[in-house]
């Protein structure tokens, strides 16, 4: 009974065997052909799903980074409050940097930037320091209302209070330019 069992299974497997191998010789589609259709299907989908992605993102990013621009305008004026001077200088080399058109300079003032920088100019003790504050209030002062503002806040008298520096050059340079700025928006800079 076993033997009989065993040789109608061994034929069962052999006739399936053989049927199999009989329509893989009168395919003409094979394994490989098969493989590189999978291969192409998972490449286009995941394609597919790289561009849903940057999509997305997209979407994502073009909501949220208009806040995080003001967020990191407040962060940096805030930054011209510590007492390290470091993070001073950290502080007023991103403002120069934000400070691109006359709405994000007039933004910076609002904020308090403008004041902040010149009590950083007025309280540094390093050149360093002095120099950063000033190429942010240079970057400022491109805009008149700006200019207007720090008049305002008492800038002619901090710029001329700094000391000549003969060790940097760009000191100078800066402070002449500030002066230079609001003599032209003819506020008076010799008192």
């Amino acid at each position: 009974m076993m033997r009989t069992l065993t040789r109608q299974l061994s034929s069962y497997l052999c006739r399936k065997n053989h049927g199999l191998a009989q329509t893989r010789k009168f395919s003409s589609f094979n394994g490989r052909d098969e493989l590189s259709m999978e291969e192409e299907a998972e490449r286009k989908i995941g394609w597919l799903l790289k561009l849903i992605f940057a999509g997305t993102a997209t979407v994502v990013a073009y909501q949220f980074f208009p806040y995080m621009g003001d967020n990191l305008m407040q962060q940096s004026v805030s930054l011209l409050q510590v007492k390290d001077p470091l993070f001073k200088r950290m502080g007023a080399s991103r403002l120069s940097r934000f400070a691109v058109d006359d709405e994000r300079r007039m933004k910076i003032v609002e904020i308090g930037g403008a004041k902040e920088l010149l009590n950083m100019l007025g309280t540094a003790k390093d050149e360093r320091t002095q120099k950063e504050a000033l190429i942010a209030l240079v970057a400022l002062s491109h805009s008149d209302e700006a200019v207007r503002a720090l008049h305002l806040a008492g800038a002619i008298s901090v710029i001329r209070s700094i000391p000549d520096s003969f060790q940097d050059s760009e000191v100078m340079v800066h402070k002449s330019s500030l002066l230079k700025r609001f003599q032209d928006m003819t506020y008076d800079t010799t008192s």
